[in-house]
């Protein structure tokens, strides 16, 4: 008896609902699935600085490969290890770690080798096509299943017999085809803003390399620059520690006060998610690590020199920092506080904190260097001018960031109807 909460036109199966036209088949029967080369037939003293590249499991991007930093062997290890040459629409795996990575090879990498951490998929033509597999291997209810076989606690690992085994919903050949292009058409939009990103980024690190160092004036500017160490313009306050930090009976779900760790102030600023709330009680006992509007948040200890600025659109109140951070708080009405938060992004300062930073194990900061570091100091007028050109670029980047987001869950909901034939497209 059919089961009434399937629609017309489809069928229940191990891996869903699926429309009745498509067939489910194990990984095995549509392609071929090879592991790489035994860690004994390839060491790193055999790699030369001009050869074949070798994948390996840091390079996975999603769908494509990355190139960066790719190791490589001489035209003789080629050759002995010509059985893990890569070809046009294979599919390379990670086998332990971020089993679910997976990458799509093109005709940029055809030709390459594979490393021993990597299984390959050949697929088979007749049955399959390889970017529809791609996009199978890239849905996340797929890497789920993946991660869910995967053997192995502290590591999880791969090999030929699991991914053998993975079952595939199979469509016509030409409708694989037309899912594929129309995936494809996304993904090519994505690109096209990741690129434009990226172009964006470095006309504006070029920029900030000319005006914050003086090589270039902005129109109408001609006053004298000066060299300042922060401790002329600024304090630094410490975060919060000792006696009164709080304890595990002081934190709670939605309590007065935003507890910042190292981990909410990435690259790209302030990150809320994951932080902690503390009682009014236990705020009123704590010392002065609390921001205030336009401080600037620098992180001191572990990953050192992330900075994010506490601007007045953001949202959060009564937030303070922890230990291992510290609030960087102008001072001085010959300073503007976005054009110091800027510098301090900037390479003049980022390279004098890879100068100073101490602490192999664990790298840190200290206040005493960080009131000794150097700026240099435009008239207020231009410092504020400077800031508001800068900003507006960031401005039109985070626009596009946004504009190819929108287009990345576009993508992720084009997926989830078209891999599952929820939504079935006409091939004209």
């Amino acid at each position: 008896m059919k089961d009434v909460n399937v629609p017309a036109g489809y069928k229940s199966t191990d891996v869903g609902v699926i429309p009745e036209d498509w067939e489910v088949n194990k990984l095995s029967s549509v392609s071929n699935v090879k592991t790489g080369p035994f860690g004994s037939a390839l060491h790193e003293k055999d790699y030369v600085e001009d050869g074949t590249p070798i994948i390996t499991v840091e390079h996975l991007g999603e769908p494509r490969v990355l190139h960066n930093n790719l190791p490589m062997v001489s035209d003789f290890d080629k050759q002995r290890l010509k059985a893990y040459e890569l070809k046009i629409d294979d599919i390379v795996f990670s086998r332990v770690g971020s089993v679910d990575r997976n990458s799509l090879i093109t005709d940029k990498e055809d030709g390459w080798l594979f490393s021993s951490r990597l299984l390959r998929i050949r697929p088979n033509k007749k049955y399959i096509f390889s970017t529809f597999l791609s996009y199978f291997f890239h849905y996340e209810p797929s890497k789920q299943r993946i991660r869910n076989v995967a053997v192995g606690q502290t590591m999880p690992s791969l090999n030929t017999k699991i991914l053998n085994e993975i079952e595939i919903p199979i469509p016509t050949l030409s409708e694989q085809k037309t899912i594929a292009r129309v995936l494809s058409d996304v993904d090519e939009l994505i690109r096209e803003c990741d690129s434009l990103i990226a172009k964006k980024r470095d006309i504006k690190q070029g920029t900030m390399q000319q005006l914050l160092t003086g090589k270039k004036r902005l129109p109408g500017f001609s006053g004298k620059w000066v060299m300042v160490t922060f401790n002329d313009i600024g304090q630094v306050i410490d975060g919060d520690r000792g006696k009164n930090y709080p304890n595990t009976n002081d934190f709670n779900s939605d309590g007065y006060c935003l507890f910042l760790s190292t981990k909410n102030v990435t690259k790209r600023g302030f990150y809320f998610s994951e932080c902690s709330f503390i009682t009014k009680k236990k705020d009123s006992l704590l010392g002065q690590g609390k921001l205030i509007r336009n401080d600037i948040v620098l992180t001191t200890r572990g990953t050192v020199g992330n900075i994010a600025f506490f601007a007045p659109c953001i949202s959060f109140n009564n937030i303070r920092i922890n230990s291992g951070m510290v609030i960087l708080r102008n001072t001085s009405s010959c300073s503007d506080t976005h054009f110091i938060y800027i510098v301090f992004k900037s390479r003049i300062i980022q390279q004098q904190i890879d100068k100073v930073v101490f602490g192999s194990a664990q790298p840190q900061l200290t206040v005493k260097i960080i009131n000794q570091f150097q700026l240099p100091l435009p008239p207020l007028a231009e410092q504020k001018a400077i800031a508001r050109v800068l900003s507006d670029m960031d401005a039109e980047i985070e626009v596009l960031e946004k504009k190819r987001d929108k287009y990345k869950a576009i993508k992720q909901g084009m997926m989830q109807e078209l891999l599952t034939g929820k939504t079935r497209l006409i091939d004209n």
